[in-house]
């Protein structure tokens, strides 16, 4: 070899360390910004980086093992802690079988390909390197994430992938319905995007692209351009708006049944495994979820085969994919907003006010007088530290905050006045909040 190609040659090898030692630096520095201490010093985690880990399963011949993790927020956080740096059958699996990525950002995730309920604040995806999507992974309701997922149930979902994996692409027919396009493709092209010029900075904490803030930006967009009905609210539903629950652990096995529900009446059985629901592979909750998101809230049938080869259809009606959506932080998102912050009133003081359970009350800890929907409230007669103790003429029974926000966003619109009343001082006074956003 001649002196100038062994120096090209090694001119080569010089150059991609010195890149090497760049990016893993610049992920060190990323970690330190937003302070993600689950993803510190984790040999199988590939950070932030899915073009990489892309690159390696092609060329390893292995499937994408992406986590989804939005790191401020609390939820999820012990459960991601212990898929992240805690759980060593996760781990062992994962490096055997995966090439694993620790995804803590939206900013340039293809969302036609990685496609999920993005109100998680933790979420899988299990990919082929061509793109196929195996399985998603990760659920919640008003239940909280904790009563879905579990290291077990990954850990089976996990196994069910690999054999798909090593089935591909004999088995493709059944992945196909696991993917479809998404126009935009990355989040800083969506056109409800707010504060883009911010979130196109360097990424911190306080300026992260969330998973949410892609379901903010589609509400958003359509409110805009007055196209934004209820029907968009109606995400990712559970089995158990079909009548029957699955084994979170398990994964695809059938724990309960309601008696009369549809479910029941296809003939479904507790303990049937599911098998594939309208031709699609089903290897966790969020993988049934998936499918009956992409079915509309209207009359349809819902074609179910469990793994004793049984075929069973179950017939809804219009409305069927409605449930309590006030858990999902896109509905901060969705007018009209009334810009309150107004918890559930401790119970010692309740017990002074004489309010006894079911019955409950809001303090006004504060209120947004820099948005239009909280300068309307205060020039409605609101004020911090009254306790709202009437929604509609009726006392406040049995809702969450959440809840009662949720209610005022699917039962007014803008334009309606909001009648409440609150204690103040001893006395009860009637409002009626014009809702201007």
């Amino acid at each position: 070899m001649s002196r100038i190609s062994t120096r090209f040659s090694w001119g080569l090898v010089y150059l991609f360390l010195f890149l090497g030692i760049q990016f893993c630096n610049s992920q060190e520095e990323l970690r330190d910004r937003i302070d993600d201490k689950n993803g510190k010093e984790q040999d199988f985690w590939i950070y932030n980086d899915i073009s990489k880990a892309k690159a390696i399963a092609i060329e390893q011949n292995k499937p994408l093992f992406v986590t989804f993790r939005c790191v401020p927020c609390e939820a999820c956080r012990a459960f991601d802690a212990e898929v992240a740096s805690g759980n060593q059958s996760i781990r062992k699996f994962a490096l055997e079988n995966f090439i694993s990525v620790r995804q803590v950002e939206m900013k340039n995730v293809d969302l036609s390909l990685f496609e999920f309920d993005h109100d998680l604040n933790w979420a899988a995806m299990f990919i082929h390197p061509d793109g196929t999507v195996y399985a998603r992974y990760g659920t919640q309701s008003v239940d909280g994430p904790d009563a879905y997922n579990s290291i077990g149930g990954l850990l089976n979902t996990m196994k069910r992938v690999l054999v798909l994996h090593q089935a591909y692409p004999g088995n493709k027919k059944y992945l196909v319905g696991k993917r479809r396009s998404h126009k935009p493709r990355y989040a800083m092209d969506l056109p409800g995007l707010k504060n883009a010029e911010k979130l196109e900075q360097l990424t911190t904490r306080s300026n992260c692209v969330h998973c949410h803030t892609i379901h903010d930006a589609a509400h958003l967009d359509a409110q805009a351009k007055g196209r934004f009905n209820q029907e968009m609210l109606w995400k990712y539903p559970l089995p158990d708006n079909l009548g029957f629950t699955i084994d979170p652990v398990l994964g695809n096995k059938i724990k309960t049944i309601e008696l009369d529900s549809a479910a029941a009446k296809s003939g479904l059985e507790v303990r049937d495994e599911i098998k594939t629901i309208n031709g699609q592979f089903i290897t966790s909750i969020a993988d049934v979820q998936w499918v009956l998101h992409q079915v509309p809230n209207a009359a349809a049938k819902i074609e179910v085969q469990t793994s004793d080869g049984k075929k069973q259809t179950i017939s809804v009606s219009k409305g069927w994919k409605e449930y309590d959506v006030s858990w999902r932080g896109s509905m901060w998102s969705v007018s009209p907003r009334l810009r309150v912050w107004a918890p559930v009133l401790e119970p010692a003081r309740r017990r002074a006010l004489k309010i006894s359970d079911p019955q409950t009350a809001f303090l006004v800890k504060w209120i947004n007088r820099g948005a239009p929907g909280g300068q309307s409230a205060f020039k409605s007669g609101l004020r911090q530290g009254d306790i709202i103790v009437e929604f509609e003429g009726n006392p406040i029974t049995g809702v969450t905050p959440q809840q009662f926000h949720t209610q005022i966003k699917l039962k007014y619109r803008i334009g309606d006045e909001l009648p409440i009343a609150v204690l103040r001082q001893g006395k009860k006074i009637p409002l009626r909040v014009k809702l201007v956003e």
